[in-house]
């Protein structure tokens, strides 16, 4: 894999780091595919991945400098494919953590969306600046930020190209932590490391139940919810869960 995306991993951590110098970390087609192949086959000893970018950018959005001019159908499957990536990262199974400094702007929000648990540094820029383009999402927005925001304020935030700082961002919902300066990352390693320390299962249907639960009308996320309790609190994990609290000590799931 090209040092487009750089990829450390260590004690179960994988840190992802968007690495396009001078270009804010735009998002392009080999960018992309290189998310997209670490998310289709993750080694196997992940457990968290960190997201984030290098140079002061999280990620700027698609890279209009090598836009290609493509039909109806084009596009359609090209956003179709930005689909397919993004619930990769929302479902593959990996608790994924975004460190977010600078642009967070158009695809890079829709790709910080899709992850799980965000942290903006005071630095940080949220923007969704298609409709000065003349464009519009393709990556997701309508809806992950759609659900976030609500349609009311994300069609504001499109009309007027307004700029989002990490405080305001906090109080949408657009990111989870406003942190100072320098701290996104040493926050989102602390915190991997604590996501990393639950039993596997459980963090795997947290990130395939809650949000499709959403969807479901009130009846089917209940009987949902059976499900999963059912699945979780019969695992060897809830046992040890259980012998853990018992006895006063920190549970390992291995």
């Amino acid at each position: 894999m090209s040092d487009i995306l750089k990829i450390e991993i260590e004690e179960g951590i994988a840190t992802l780091t968007m690495n396009r110098p001078g270009k804010r970390n735009a998002m392009c087609d080999e960018l992309l595919h290189a998310i997209d192949a670490f998310f289709s086959a993750p080694p196997e000893a992940v457990k968290v991945v960190i997201l984030t970018g290098t140079e002061g950018h999280f990620c700027s959005g698609l890279d209009l400098s090598e836009h290609q001019q493509r039909d109806a159908e084009g596009t359609m499957r090209h956003s179709r494919g930005w689909h397919a990536i993004m619930d990769k990262i929302q479902y593959g199974g990996l608790p994924v953590v975004s460190a977010m400094f600078g642009a967070v702007i158009g695809g890079g929000l829709e790709l910080a969306t899709s992850t799980h648990v965000r942290i903006a540094q005071p630095s940080t820029i949220f923007q969704l600046p298609e409709g000065k383009r003349g464009i519009y999402v393709g990556g997701g927005a309508s809806v992950r930020v759609g659900r976030i925001l609500g349609a009311d304020r994300m069609v504001e935030m499109m009309l007027t190209g307004r700029k989002y700082s990490a405080d305001e961002g906090l109080a949408l919902g657009l990111t989870h932590y406003s942190v100072g300066e320098g701290e996104a990352l040493p926050m989102a390693r602390r915190l991997a490391k604590q996501i990393a320390s639950n039993a596997p299962l459980s963090n795997y249907i947290m990130i395939q139940a809650i949000s499709r639960i959403e969807d479901m009308a009130k009846a089917d996320g209940l009987f949902t919810e059976s499900l999963c309790a059912a699945l979780t609190q019969t695992s060897p994990h809830a046992l040890e869960g259980l012998q853990a609290f018992l006895q006063k000590r920190d549970p390992k799931f291995g």
